[in-house]
């Protein structure tokens, strides 16, 4: 088989790439609302106009696809890295938009997920209704909120007690499955609701590793000292492990036992668990029992012409290859490399880095929400209508932004530092010059 590698761009390098998706962000894809900064929308195309005929298109805040704190963390990360005071102040202002403008219910803990930009309406999932919400997806926002907390020591309380506060909720309301899994979808009281999102049922209600991000929060509750959930960690990771893996879909619009990025959270959460609770045996399960699972999606080669190598596809039922599945593959990688010292984890992280910076398109730094190899989603929805190629749509703080994180990561942990003065030079593995930061 082809070596799973691409070699870097020097022209180009993925901090290149990571700082052309956050130049989309800041300069195509914001907005004002009540005095604080927001997304214009959850999907764009790449001149940034709104594709309002999407049920992303007129939707903002902190759920699943718009991922508004998500992205404030990474543009927060990159500001404090980098020394941008505009974006430091940016990615602040996002936070107050979502933690004083509606989304938090701060007498009950709820957190919703979207507002409706043309209905100035609070709505719990991306249908733009109040029927269902993901608890695990929502979980993922008070995670996100914790890592802000570190880096913004003067909104740590805040930020703490609302994640704190959702965690609550779930004690209070959420239905657990009988085997002791998290349901994939749950009424805003907390009871199952077991249909798909398109309606009819949902054949993955319990198998969804959307559940691991409940799992995620725990633990980093609990490291912090804001609550002790070891023994239900410990209790849920074992439900995962007894099950033999609970892989499926964890985007809310699909359907399928085996989604490649279930695979990357799993690794992350019980790598991060297992220091949590100070048990190795976890990182050991997540280094041989999981993170393998994402090799069958790996792509060797170019297919129909498209620059897929180097890339991982979604699933076998939806199998175009997503940027956030992407970065969050690449992250599991270099995690892994962290700890073990072995460099083809180290490989294959940059690897998949460097492939996702040959998909920016036209001026403003626009990264692709997805490579379509195989016309799955169709010809119309590509750049220039091309029959395989580019989605001419993208998620600001998601799949175009989320390349942020692994970027950030590999330089802060991995990257070889020269000092010239007040410049820092960073240079990759390969001797390859990545950045200088001065």
């Amino acid at each position: 088989m082809v070596p799973f590698y691409v070699p870097e761009t020097p022209a180009y390098t993925i901090v290149q790439s990571a700082a052309d998706s956050l130049r989309f962000t800041m300069t195509c894809c914001l907005t004002n609302y009540l005095g604080a900064t927001c997304a214009t929308s959850s999907f764009v195309k790449p001149d940034g106009s709104i594709m309002d005929w999407h049920d992303f298109g007129p939707l903002e805040g902190p759920g699943w696809a718009a991922n508004a704190v998500g992205g404030a963390y990474e543009m927060l990360w990159w500001a404090r890295f980098m020394g941008d005071a505009k974006m430091e102040a940016t990615a602040i202002s996002i936070l107050k938009h979502v933690l004083g403008n509606g989304f938090v219910d701060y007498s009950t803990g709820m957190i919703r997920g979207y507002r409706h930009t043309l209905r100035d309406e609070f709505v719990l999932n991306f249908k733009s209704n109040n029927d269902w919400f993901c608890p695990g997806s929502t979980a993922k926002i008070a995670v996100q909120m914790l890592l802000c907390s570190d880096l913004l020591p003067e909104y740590r309380h805040w930020l703490e007690s609302v994640a704190l506060n959702y965690a609550r909720w779930m004690d209070r309301h959420l239905e657990l499955l009988p085997n002791g899994w998290f349901p994939r979808r749950v009424t805003p009281e907390g009871k199952h609701y077991t249909k798909a999102a398109e309606g009819g049922n949902d054949k993955f209600f319990a198998t969804s590793a959307d559940g691991l991000f409940i799992l995620q929060l725990w633990a980093e509750l609990t490291d912090r000292g804001l609550a002790d959930y070891r023994e239900p960690l410990r209790k849920g990771l074992q439900v995962f492990m007894d099950a033999g893996g609970i892989y499926g879909s964890i985007n809310h619009d699909t359907y399928d036992p085996q989604e490649s990025v279930a695979y990357s959270v799993a690794f992350r959460v019980f790598r991060r668990a297992g220091q949590v609770l100070d048990d190795p045996a976890l990182g050991q399960y997540a280094l041989e029992q999981i993170l393998p699972g994402l090799d069958r999606f790996k792509m060797h080669e170019d297919r129909n012409g498209v620059a897929t190598k180097g890339l991982l596809y979604m699933e076998d039922s939806w199998d175009t290859s997503y940027m956030w599945e992407n970065a969050e593959a690449a992250l599991a990688h270099l995690e892994a490399y962290t700890d073990t010292g072995n460099m083809e984890y180290l490989v294959h992280g940059l690897t998949i880095l460097r492939a996702i910076s040959k998909h920016h398109h036209g001026p403003h730094g626009f990264l692709t929400e997805g490579v379509d190899w195989n016309n799955h989603v169709s010809q119309q929805h590509h750049i220039d209508q091309a029959l395989y190629g580019d989605i001419q749509y993208t998620e600001p703080f998601l799949n175009n932004q989320h390349i942020v994180e692994p970027t950030l990561y590999y330089l802060e942990n991995h990257a070889k530092v020269v000092q010239e003065g007040k410049t820092r030079k960073y240079y990759d593995y390969e001797g390859n010059l990545l950045v200088e930061v001065k």
